[in-house]
């Protein structure tokens, strides 16, 4: 048998086998035609083309009456199962791929995010999905991107100044930059703090390798002056302590203020842009229902219409 009449026969098979499996079902040609919405003529057509093809007889005609041969009994043993799959192929598919019962979700985010940006996010998470494994990866930069292009991580979330070609960035939330002092600091007596002010002071600033010193040191370089960095700390409360210890001052932004800090706070609106937290995502990667269903929850957090999201995040 030649190819084409190969692809035909396969083309055609599962037509042939949905009207034998329905006038089983149904016991009756008529009824069968009815219910696939084909003329009587066509499903008989459609039968007796699948006997001449397996070289089989599959029903004994006793007048009205169909029964089932034994070679009839042994190929809808194997057809019906086959053509229900088929059949039933997007409600099943649809189900699974809906699926939220269980699972398992990996979000990479630096600690600022973690502490300030996803708590709500992640108490009605797990509340509504209890048995999905969710795990927060403390990465970050350079380490967060290396875990989301290996498929590390589901996706991102944080802040990004540069988006690489193969990297995709969806603001969720923005915050204001603001310079925080101890509560006796000549600063803090200042009715208008220049950044030239600034300047004059040690600066306490997260590793340089992350975004916010290389947007301090772009601001600073626009207005042609310069600063100095007295200590490199990681996240914001460990440099919230140290300011209050009177060891520096710093730039950060107003997510990380409670109101309950021992410390001055003025804004720098004027000088450094407001400082955005989103998805980052892996062009060309597509998400999961479990990451799906977290974006969409940490949308509705932040009053974010909700969008399709390939990732693509």
């Amino acid at each position: 048998m030649n190819k084409d009449k190969q692809s035909y026969y396969k083309n055609n098979r599962l037509k042939q086998m949905r009207a034998f499996c329905e006038v089983v079902r149904t016991g009756s040609v008529t009824l069968a035609a009815q219910k696939l919405f084909l003329s009587q003529p066509s499903v008989t057509l459609q039968i007796q083309a699948m006997e001449r093809e397996l070289g089989v007889t599959v029903f004994e005609r006793r007048g009205p009456v169909l029964k089932l041969t034994h070679d009839g009994g042994v190929l809808y043993a194997l057809a019906k199962p086959l053509v229900e799959g088929i059949d039933s192929l997007q409600e099943s598919f649809t189900a699974q791929h809906d699926r939220l019962e269980s699972g398992e979700l990996n979000i990479g985010a630096g600690e600022s995010t973690i502490l300030y940006i996803l708590p709500e996010a992640v108490r009605r998470f797990v509340t509504a999905h209890p048995r999905i494994q969710l795990k927060i990866h403390n990465e970050t930069g350079r380490d967060g991107l290396k875990m989301l292009r290996a498929d590390e991580i589901d996706f991102a979330v944080g802040s990004l100044l540069d988006i690489p070609d193969d990297i995709s960035y969806q603001p969720v939330v923005t915050f204001d930059p603001v310079l925080i002092t101890p509560l006796d600091h000549p600063l803090a007596k200042l009715e208008n703090v220049t950044l030239e002010d600034i300047s004059q002071y040690g600066l306490i600033l997260p590793p340089r390798h992350l975004s916010t010193w290389r947007m301090v040191k772009y601001v600073f370089q626009q207005h042609n002056l310069t600063f100095s960095v007295t200590l490199e700390a990681g996240g914001w409360e460990v440099i919230k302590k140290y300011v209050e210890l009177g060891m520096g001052i710093s730039i950060v932004t107003d997510i990380c203020l409670t109101g309950t800090e021992k410390l001055a706070r003025i804004p720098l609106k004027q000088y450094f842009p407001q400082r955005g937290y989103g998805l980052v995502l892996r062009k060309g990667k597509f998400l999961s229902p479990q990451a799906r269903r977290f974006v969409a929850i940490l949308k509705e957090v932040y009053g974010i219409e909700d969008t399709p999201t390939e990732i693509a995040i």
